[in-house]
């Protein structure tokens, strides 16, 4: 297996290797990273950018020096390394004004208050040439269906990102928004909770071209839903504008694991169906070190991430070029669905009396357990 370099797109964020290890049960383990050593620690290891909330790189509350003198040293350390900023987002569920959410807080002042937050943001994302901007809402929910009225705090939301897309076009910034949904977690139900609530919202919206997803591996498979299923909608829609790459044991609390180091066969599927429709994204890696490893061990962690794509992607491409997997896919019939039900020309009268022996049909084996297990074998490295 050859090593990860630029080329492959592989990005992490300073809030994933920098995570103290703070947990509801217990202090922090590790020491704070300064985001100029994160920098140059991933660009060693051949990633290709990092991306931050503005209270990862900016401490919440700076003085604008203070600000200026914290954007100026990681510039610096973006221009030695060579490393870039693809993406960025906005903290607007730290801090205890937005405990009842930020776009969608029953509080005016809050809500006008979180969209300067996040134009402030956009601001610096674009100066160092930011193409996407995230948007988790983990605070835009709630824990009793009294407290938030759904159909109204929809309306706020749309509110919000009709106003930064009006915000992004009369300044004439190259920058979309990525919504990344969420079941649940750090609000008992957030809103816009999986892939397909967050296209329902997005075609509500003024500007929906300015407007794609960023799903994440744990958030959809917390649901208990497909995440390739899901990544699959997304491609199918064209809004597939930034992915979340973690791993996640099914549906329990938010893991944010390793790529692979949860359901390891959905990723090997994920990342098949990411080369063959040739997503050209960022490769984001929003993962925390286990709550046990040392300074060293979250360095050993972001590679394996790096690996485990690298890897997985290569036995994917073994995988479909295989003569046996050919064959399979044949006998199983699955080539068949890429011919169009109707043909050109055809309209319904022209299957209204087709015959059709259903019986024969209904006998017919489609020999998936033979695929399946050709696809694990490959992935365990039997071949």
């Amino acid at each position: 297996m050859r090593n990860p370099t630029p080329a492959d797109k592989f990005t992490f964020g300073l809030w994933t290797v920098g995570w103290q290890a703070r947990d509801p049960f217990g202090d922090a383990t590790r020491a704070a990273l300064d985001p100029v050593r994160t920098v140059s620690e991933l660009a060693d290891r051949g990633a290709y950018g990092v991306t931050f909330h503005d209270d990862d790189l900016i401490p919440f509350g700076s003085g604008m020096s203070e600000r200026a003198a914290h954007i100026a040293r990681f510039k610096k350390a973006l221009e030695s390394t060579g490393m870039k900023v693809p993406m960025a987002t906005t903290n607007l569920f730290s801090h205890p004004v937005f405990k009842d959410g930020a776009f969608t807080s029953n509080n005016r002042d809050i809500r006008r208050y979180a969209i300067r937050k996040v134009m402030t943001n956009i601001e610096l994302a674009v100066e160092l040439g930011a193409k996407t901007y995230v948007c988790w809402g983990g605070r835009e929910g709630a824990e009793t269906d009294v407290g938030k009225d759904p159909v109204v705090a929809l309306e706020r939301m749309r509110e919000a990102f009709n106003l930064l897309g009006e915000f992004v076009t009369d300044k004439g910034y190259d920058i979309k928004f990525a919504l990344e949904p969420k079941p649940n977690e750090p609000r008992g139900d957030i809103f816009l909770p999986t892939i397909g609530h967050a296209l329902a919202f997005i075609n509500s919206l003024e500007r929906p071209e300015l407007v794609g997803l960023n799903p994440e591996v744990g958030h959809e498979q917390m649901a208990g839903l497909n995440f390739v299923h899901g990544i699959g909608q997304a491609l199918y829609h064209k809004k597939l504008f930034h992915i979340d790459l973690n791993g996640q044991h099914g549906p329990k609390y938010d893991q944010d694991l390793v790529f692979g180091h949860g359901d390891l066969k959905s990723a090997f599927f994920l990342v098949d169906l990411l080369e063959r429709y040739k997503y050209e994204g960022p490769k984001h890696f929003d993962y925390k070190p286990m709550r046990t490893e040392s300074d060293e061990g979250v360095w050993a962690s972001a590679t394996a991430n790096m690996r485990t794509y690298l890897i997985l992607q290569e036995r994917a491409a073994a995988f479909r070029n295989d003569p046996r997997t050919k064959a399979a896919l044949e006998k199983s019939g699955v080539n068949e669905l890429l011919q169009p039900t109707i043909s050109s020309g055809e309209g319904w009268r022209e299957i209204a009396n087709e015959n059709f022996d259903i019986e024969a049909a209904g006998k017919r084996g489609y020999h998936y357990e033979e695929l399946d297990q050709l696809a694990l074998e490959y992935l365990i490295g039997a071949f």
